[in-house]
């Protein structure tokens, strides 16, 4: 069995299904993590969600920024920005069963690989954070999006504050925090401040931020955590870190990496492989 990370595939089935394709890819035999932002910008997403979901139990996912954005849409939370694409998932026949599984998928993953612990989030997390941490919170939005208030979690999901962590922080502000560093973080500072302004690569850092992946006692730096999100860093390919949005759907590639045991629970081995995207539209946040 062979597991395969893809990062953000943004709608852009046709190199979904290109990749899959140049991995021979099998649903019997491997097993497929996409690290969110599966929809909306690209042009089929509505191929992305039903193709996915065909996979069964061989395909997971994480929950990114753009999929959240969706699920805001289709609650009626949020209007429709001009360059969204998502209207063939809201007129989609089976519209209800698709938001159903994206709402339940969640927002880390958490596996061992030969010993070796890899964490797999859309964004990233905080320094503070440990991996059962990370986990815990993660696992307490999964629980508002399962219950009945979630479309009224979903009117007070969006804004930057608070902007840093606290393990005080409760209600609303705690789970906003939560779901902003595991869909949106790139900068942040040593105890846990995040700036959401910069979206270029990691050289842009802001003055006392750093890359959510180099900040200072990171307490997840011993495993490895694979994230997408970060069109502007592109792949980067560590013990500690796998950045795998390659900006498929801004004319870049689709990436995906083979996750192969290292050395007796030591680092991860990982094969790269790229498909070129046809997109060709302009970065946006």
């Amino acid at each position: 069995m062979a597991l395969y990370l893809i990062g953000d595939v943004q709608g852009c089935d046709e190199a979904l299904g290109r990749l899959l394709r140049k991995i021979d890819f099998s649903p019997s035999r491997d097993q497929l993590v996409l690290l969110g932002d599966l929809v909306n910008r690209g042009p089929d997403s509505l191929a992305v969600l039903r193709r996915v979901m065909r996979l069964g139990g061989a395909a997971r996912c994480v929950l990114g920024n753009h999929d959240l954005h969706l699920l805001a849409i289709a609650y009626g939370v949020r209007p429709q920005h001009r360059k969204d694409t998502v209207t063939t998932v809201l007129e989609a026949p089976d519209r209800a069963s698709l938001l159903q599984w994206l709402r339940s998928q969640p927002l880390a993953l958490l596996d061992k690989v030969h010993g070796h612990e890899l964490l797999m989030v859309h964004a990233g997390v905080l320094p503070s954070w440990t991996l059962p941490t990370t986990m815990s919170l993660a696992a307490e939005v999964g629980a508002m999006m399962a219950s009945p208030q979630f479309n009224v979690f979903l009117t007070q999901m969006y804004g930057d504050t608070p902007a840093r962590w606290h393990d005080g922080l409760r209600g609303v502000d705690r789970l906003r925090v939560i779901v902003n560093v595991l869909t949106r973080l790139r900068f942040c500072t040593a105890n846990d401040e995040m700036e959401f302004d910069t979206k270029d690569g990691a050289a842009a850092a802001p003055t006392g931020f750093f890359p959510w992946f180099d900040a200072p006692g990171r307490r997840t730096a011993s495993a490895t955590v694979a994230f997408g999100h970060w069109s502007t860093l592109g792949w980067l390919g560590r013990s500690d870190v796998l950045s795998l949005d390659t900006g498929c759907v801004w004319g870049g590639h689709l990436s995906a990496v083979r996750v192969d045991a290292g050395a007796a629970a030591g680092p991860l081995g990982t094969t790269l492989i790229q498909v070129p995207c046809a997109q060709a539209q302009r970065p946006a946040a």
